[in-house]
């Protein structure tokens, strides 16, 4: 169910623009070159506060273990 939460979420930010943009300013650290470093604390976090529920580890997994997801901005 929770891997479930974590797809919705990220297919939620695919199709609202203003949600993805509070998600990139409040989740990413910038790196060298423009790099994007996420923080996947904040990620959840930032999901608990829009009603979608995982962990850490369930959003890594669906992040590094299945198939990649692409976030179209």
């Amino acid at each position: 169910m929770s891997l479930e939460q974590v797809e919705s979420f990220f297919e939620m930010l695919s199709s609202e623009p203003e949600i993805y943009r509070q998600y990139y300013n409040n989740c990413c650290r910038q790196g060298f070159f423009s790099s994007c470093h996420w923080d996947t604390k904040k990620i959840v976090n930032f999901a608990i506060t829009l009603g979608y529920r995982f962990t850490e580890s369930e959003l890594e997994e669906l992040l590094f273990v299945s198939q990649p997801i692409h976030i179209s901005k």
